[in-house]
């Protein structure tokens, strides 16, 4: 029996996840000269939902491996046709790609069979209505735009390249120089989103488990070990603080308990280099009934 077997979740969850970068490029914008991306009106860094939830995916793919239940359905270059014909092999039939609708009988178990196979179906959801119609599912966990807590200056630093292509190029001496762009240092805060509505709704629950929010937790907390490259620097998971709920529809704004973890620079002079140049506190005094907090880094 797999992982995937264990019961839905049952709760709400709302959380707060703090990580840094130190001299890299956190998420390079494609349409700015893959320059740090940042919000032009307040300088701060942003870091997307998109590139957090590869980073998961790419940890889960990593971790579990060929592990049933745990297959990732947005994998680099995936055909996502053919992700979906697997589920209509599954049931020995063909898809009507004319119509591009599922067989009526089958349509449900086709969805829930994507959600029971792909751990980023049944976690972020998917729009699989292509021509291989698989259906369309709500995720229980969203995350928002990381952005920094103070502004950040972009660097451009100019490289040199000590090999050549081919042997034209070495007759010319050609060592042509090269661009990288880093933040210095920036400390980044992103929201997350876990719904207990979405993962055990008896129709259109996706099965999201107790065991799968434990992956997420884990991932969370260590994949940036797991996702090194010389573009990103070193970037490092500082904080993931948990607000739970006791019922899976929530006893609180969301808003409201967010707002209770603050990052503040510390006493000090010039820009921030480090962690240590902030304090993140929590307030956790008069509690909304049936909320407890629950720090995970």
């Amino acid at each position: 029996m797999s992982e995937t077997a264990s019961p839905a979740i049952k709760n709400r969850y709302d959380f707060v996840f703090l990580f840094d970068v130190r001299n890299g490029n956190p998420n390079g914008d494609p349409d700015a000269g893959n320059m740090p991306r940042m919000d032009p009106e307040t300088s701060r860094g942003l870091v997307t939902d998109v590139a957090i939830k590869r980073k998961i995916r790419n940890y889960v793919a990593m971790a579990r491996g060929d592990t049933p239940g745990y297959d990732i359905y947005m994998r680099d270059g995936a055909v996502l046709n053919l992700q979906h014909r697997k589920a209509y092999a599954h049931f020995k039939i063909e898809p009507d790609t004319k119509s591009k609708k599922a067989p009526k009988d089958k349509a449900q178990e086709l969805t829930r069979w994507m959600c029971d196979n792909f751990f980023d179906v049944r976690t972020f959801g998917a729009v699989m209505s292509t021509e291989v119609n698989a259906g369309q599912v709500r995720g229980p966990i969203q995350l928002t735009f990381a952005e920094s807590i103070d502004p950040i200056v972009p660097m451009e630093i100019t490289i040199t390249r000590s090999s050549v292509t081919n042997e034209k190029d070495a007759e010319k001496n050609d060592r042509t120089m090269g661009r990288k762009h880093i933040v210095p240092y920036g400390l980044y805060r992103a929201h997350g989103f876990v719904s207990g509505r979405l993962a055990n709704d008896a129709t259109k629950g996706t099965g999201f488990s107790e065991a799968d929010l434990a992956l997420v937790w884990e991932a969370l907390a260590t994949m940036f070990d797991h996702d090194r490259a010389a573009a990103r620097g070193e970037m490092t998971a500082r904080g993931l603080i948990v607000f739970k709920h006791e019922s899976d529809l929530g006893n609180a704004p969301a808003h409201k308990l967010l707002e209770r973890v603050t990052v503040t620079r510390a006493e000090g002079e010039g820009p921030p280099r480090g962690f240590a140049d902030y304090v993140v506190a929590v307030n956790s005094a008069d509690l909304p009934a049936g909320i407890t907090i629950e720090t995970k880094i």
